[in-house]
């Protein structure tokens, strides 16, 4: 027997002619079936095994007397070959369920378990993701649902708001209109009074729907925080002594943080001004400024007031969009009427200045503190 390139190649020849009936003869069974893609492996690599072993036995590779032997080896083979197939597609067909069982609960709204039977590295790697992204979606659904209960809230809430001055808008037109007004002069000044609540009202909800659509000015500068400080201070003043509220700053040492000026002004102005009306006579609102003991890179801004604490149920929500207090809801006449936006455009201002704001309470009424990043 001589092992020729001849030999081989038609051994190979008839190597490839039985893979590719196999192959051919399983197509309906692989298309339909795990197993059978399975099988359909095995059982053309067994083929192609008798095929080439046939092969030889023609060009007397093999002795003809051993053909039998060579043969009844082969199958053997491929049948232990094709258990072994059989069982993995029968561990891949559960893995299959146990995949489409948590994408059934993912499309459901629910977090599919994590629990149950193992699964291979990689699927198990697919059954976490899908965890994963069930629980992200889950979060999603969370905060939608509760934006669309503070919409509500905020539209019921400036609805009535805006329902108070509109009503007396309408009363002193009609009163100056058919001549029954005492003063008019002093029905002038009070329909210019509520047209600036109204408009005051108008551009909150104009900057909380920018702030939302992350539309806020990008330009930003060098900003000396004692001056901002001062600014507000200064500006405030009037308020603070028409309330009879002490209104003090405290320098800060020279920080500068990087940010936009007027945004910033608006955010602390809507602070001090929030702490000034809820204030009681005679009591004092201190605005300083400094570097935090945590971070040398953050600077802190705190409004520190004495307008009694703040319930601790409310503490977590006096930041969100349409939220006021008790104490809010029945403001006094010579306060401006505020749909509860100020606190959250303070905060939508913070956080797109990559800083952040909180509240606690203190010894006779509460701290807000904002905290920016120090300039370079």
């Amino acid at each position: 027997m001589s092992l020729s390139a001849g030999s081989l190649l038609t051994a190979l020849l008839w190597s490839l002619i039985a893979a590719a009936m196999m192959w051919v003869l399983l197509a309906p069974v692989r298309r339909r079936y795990l197993t059978g893609l399975l099988a359909s492996v095995v059982l053309t690599g067994t083929a192609a095994s008798l095929g080439a072993l046939l092969g030889g036995i023609h060009e007397m590779l093999l002795p003809m007397h051993q053909w039998v032997t060579v043969v009844a080896l082969t199958v053997a083979a491929g049948i232990i070959a094709t258990v072994a197939a059989a069982l993995a597609a029968r561990r891949l067909a559960q893995d299959n369920r146990t995949l489409l069982h948590s994408i059934g609960e993912l499309a459901q709204g629910r977090v599919p378990e994590h629990s149950g039977r193992p699964l291979t590295a990689v699927l198990e790697a697919l059954r976490s993701e899908l965890a994963a992204t069930a629980s992200a979606l889950a979060d999603t659904r969370d905060r939608e649902r509760a934006l669309e209960s503070a919409r509500r809230d905020l539209i019921s809430w400036v609805s009535h708001d805006l329902r108070t001055p509109l009503a007396g808008l309408r009363a002193m037109s009609e009163a100056l209109e058919d001549g029954v007004a005492d003063d008019p002069q002093l029905y002038y000044k009070q329909i210019a009074s509520s047209a600036d609540r109204l408009s005051g009202m108008v551009d909150d909800l104009f900057d909380l729907s920018r702030i939302q659509a992350g539309a806020f000015s990008r330009d930003t500068e060098n900003i000396a925080l004692d001056d901002l400080v001062s600014d507000c201070v200064a500006a405030l003043g009037p308020l603070a002594a028409a309330r009879g509220v002490e209104l003090c700053g405290r320098s800060g040492g020279g920080l500068a943080v990087i940010g936009n000026g007027p945004e910033l002004n608006r955010a602390l102005t809507n602070l001090i001004a929030n702490a000034i009306r809820h204030t009681r006579l005679d009591g004092t609102v201190l605005v300083s400024v400094s570097v935090t003991a945590e971070d040398q890179r953050l600077a802190e801004v705190t409004v520190s007031d004495e307008c009694g604490g703040i319930p601790i149920g409310d503490l977590d929500r006096v930041f969100e969009v349409g939220f006021r207090g008790e104490e809010a809801r029945t403001p006094t006449p010579d306060e401006a009427l505020s749909g509860g936006l100020g606190l959250a455009i303070t905060r939508g201002i913070v956080e797109a200045h990559d800083g952040s704001v909180g509240v606690e309470n203190t010894f006779g009424g509460c701290t807000f503190r904002v905290l920016l990043p120090v300039a370079a």
